[in-house]
């Protein structure tokens, strides 16, 4: 499972979205990226359909999650 709690482009309140990580600042969770690319869509499609969450942010959680599976990776 993914810490989210050191990446910076997300965020978690309790009192919002039923405390699931979110992109800072928006009310966009973030599992729903994961599911749009499962679905076939594209990042602008992505960026297209959540206007308020930035290239950067995305960018930024791709990599995290890339960097936090590589790291589980060398763990094992």
């Amino acid at each position: 499972m993914i810490d989210w709690s050191s990446c910076p482009a997300v965020e978690r309140d309790p009192e919002r979205v039923s405390g699931s990580w979110v992109f800072r600042n928006t009310r966009v969770p973030v599992i729903a990226l994961f599911e749009n690319l499962e679905g076939g869509a594209s990042i602008d499609d992505f960026l297209l359909w959540f206007p308020g969450v930035t290239k950067e942010q995305v960018e930024a959680i791709l990599e995290y999650t890339i960097q936090s599976l590589k790291a589980d990776l060398q763990a094992a």
